[in-house]
């Protein structure tokens, strides 16, 4: 599928062509392509038999947000409020419910155990606005972004309960792991930037 934003992290970050950013990005030229094709298959994909767009775009809203970047947020924020008016307002609360700091939990036992922390966990406030699939998505989403040393079976469980496909999980997963890569990669490049122009 086409995007209308020939690359999204470029658009994101304000990158000009020509300019030092792009020829920072242009010198891996295969990693700024990957990240882009992995933004559309993810975003810009008609395959949503197990999760639709809207629960993509909530989830990278919600996913933004608790990374703190109000721009980034602002965009997904945008692209959902067209295809679900009114809950990007909801997600915005959620996000507030949910902000924490990470990474934090608890690792098998051993001897990375020493670094074990208890994390923030959430429990999705507006459930009647999100319904069971997406409240279920926004905690599983919180737990990888704030605890992913606790992903464990009965996370996944809790995921097919609510009626999440192995497929969806998935996918799902994938999504947050992309959007934690995308944010990091902005908010490093946005540091570059200003070390430039000073």
């Amino acid at each position: 599928m086409t995007s209308s934003t020939p690359d999204i992290i470029d658009h994101l970050v304000g990158i000009i062509p020509g300019s030092p950013l792009d020829a920072i990005r242009a010198a891996r030229q295969q990693a700024r392509d990957n990240a882009q094709a992995s933004y559309l298959a993810l975003f810009e994909t008609t395959e949503t038999e197990n999760v639709s767009l809207v629960e993509r775009f909530a989830v990278a809203c919600f996913v933004a947000g608790l990374h703190g970047q109000d721009k980034e947020l602002a965009f997904y924020a945008s692209k959902l409020e067209a295809m679900a008016p009114g809950l990007p307002a909801v997600i915005a609360a959620e996000v507030a419910l949910g902000r924490a700091h990470g990474p934090a939990g608890h690792y098998p036992d051993g001897p990375l155990s020493v670094e074990n922390t208890v994390g923030a966990t959430y429990a999705a406030g507006a459930r009647d606005k999100l319904g069971a699939r997406l409240a279920a998505a926004l905690e599983h989403a919180h737990m990888l972004v704030i605890r992913p040393r606790d992903a464990d079976a009965a996370a996944l469980k809790a995921l097919l309960d609510a009626g999440w496909s192995t497929t969806g999980i998935v996918t799902l997963s994938q999504l947050v792991s992309f959007l934690a890569f995308q944010l990091r990669v902005i908010h490093g490049l946005r540091a570059l930037s200003r070390n430039l122009a000073a």
